[in-house]
């Protein structure tokens, strides 16, 4: 049995029944062999075996009145996994497939992501099982306060500072930063993705999206290519889909595609971007209500979707940006994107592609951006947040903007350059997850045994 199998099975052994988990740690590990082998003091020093053990696991009950006066029960998680770079870092997500393996599979992600931004950032994720949908603002005011009545003791600006992700945007951060400004008696940059009114930055709410699309600039320009006039298809109709939606306008493309938990739209015309963020940010309604405005767009529910697949990867396109949800896209949706033509695929989600499809991805070689790597712009911003809020001043959009895409492209060519040192210089999987393991195993290794 090879060294990293050894470390897999007791993976599996010591956190059982945590399939995301598997999944991120599988990818990440059997990638790292041409390191191990090239620099053995990652193996004396047991930075695999250390890597893949949280530095803290914080589980919790939260406990809240819904509008009725009855008492509802929740689990509330914060895994902070990795800080040998800086304060952990990263979001909560509140969402009913929230477990112990969903948020383990996200902070571990985080680690590799965190670091290939080249900021001083740990990786950590958090969240719980709790449903915002078809709540109150009542009821999500205090389940948030609930919740940060018990995670405030375990994070601060210099220890832990946790963001937004699915359920969890400027409406459920700014309720989580009062109740913790009122339990620990200090105003200090302890949540990112605030609102613009007290503390937080501009692009931050753009950020995850246009620094996907910045990504797939990038990988399209080292091959003499660009996403000016191309059909893209975009999945989700959140926060990341909307704005990698509008970079892909920004950009001259024209996306024809958005999804949500029930459906998708096909706008061959191009998505109607106000309508999108007025229906998804001010109505919270479902994607239905749009052919409502525009008549001419189609409407596919889930219920007629190809059994086992995603229909928008069945929509021939030159791009592909993933930015739902985790396993979003199979092997069978790979191939139908391939088949029709797609040229590229940049993921705006975690992990949103399996492990069959990324091994297709790679192996045709195509432009393929894993979300370690395209959609770290998200956290890129927060920590420019954090750096705004430690020196008190606000920069302008174009200020924030330009670094974004500064620092995205700095992370292709970092993973790039890995990929082709390693003699693969077309699988940015391999890049990225050896040019993030080695900054964060020599910052272990220089801080001794702790």
């Amino acid at each position: 049995m090879s060294y990293l199998e050894e470390v897999f099975n007791y993976l599996k052994r010591t956190s059982p029944a945590q399939t995301e988990f598997y999944q991120a740690a599988e990818e990440v590990l059997y990638s790292l062999q041409p390191v191990l082998e090239k620099y053995p003091q990652y193996r004396k020093h047991k930075i695999i075996e250390r890597i893949v053990e949280p530095e803290r696991q914080i589980m919790f009950r939260v406990n809240w009145l819904d509008d009725n006066g009855e008492i509802q029960v929740n689990k509330g998680f914060r895994i902070e996994f990795n800080s040998a770079l800086g304060p952990y870092k990263g979001g909560l997500r509140f969402h009913p497939s929230v477990n112990a393996g969903v948020i383990k599979f996200l902070g571990f992600e985080q680690i590799f992501k965190n670091a290939l931004t080249g900021l001083q950032i740990g990786g950590g994720k958090g969240g719980s099982d709790f449903n915002p949908k078809g709540r109150s603002d009542n009821e999500i005011m205090r389940f948030c306060q609930a919740f940060m009545s018990e995670l405030y003791r375990h994070i601060g600006a210099n220890t832990d500072v946790p963001a937004g992700d699915i359920g969890v945007g400027a409406r459920e951060i700014g309720y989580m930063f009062g109740m913790y400004k009122k339990l620990a008696n200090k105003y200090e940059g302890v949540l990112t993705g605030k609102s613009l009114k007290w503390g937080g930055s501009l692009v931050r709410t753009e950020a995850t999206g246009y620094g996907c699309v910045y990504f797939a600039k990038n990988m399209l320009a080292a091959r003499g290519e660009s996403l000016e006039g191309k059909r893209c298809v975009v999945s989700g109709s959140g926060n990341v889909a909307i704005y990698t939606i509008e970079k892909l306008y920004h950009l001259g493309a024209l996306p024809i595609t958005c999804s949500d938990s029930k459906g998708m739209i096909v706008d061959e015309e191009g998505v109607d971007l106000l309508l999108l963020k007025d229906l998804k940010e001010t109505q919270r309604a479902r994607l239905s209500e749009y052919i409502k405005y525009r008549p001419k767009a189609k409407y596919i529910p889930v219920e007629e979707y190809p059994q086992g697949r995603n229909a928008v990867w069945s929509v021939p396109c030159y791009a592909a940006f993933p930015s739902a949800t985790q396993n979003e896209l199979n092997l069978e949706d790979a191939k139908a994107l391939l088949a029709n033509g797609c040229k590229c695929v940049s993921e705006g989600a975690n992990m949103p592609s399996t492990a069959e499809a990324v091994d297709l991805f790679v192996e045709t070689k195509i432009a393929y951006g894993p979300g370690k790597a395209a959609n770290a712009g998200g956290v890129a911003t927060s920590q420019l947040e954090m750096a705004q809020n430690a020196s008190m001043v606000a920069w302008t959009f174009e200020e924030v903007d330009a670094k974004l895409e500064q620092i995205m492209k700095n992370i292709y060519d970092t993973a790039s350059a890995t990929a082709a040192e390693f003699g693969q210089p077309t699988n940015l999987v391999l890049g990225a997850n050896i040019a993030g393991f080695k900054k964060v195993a020599d910052a272990m290794i220089e801080q001794g045994l702790v």
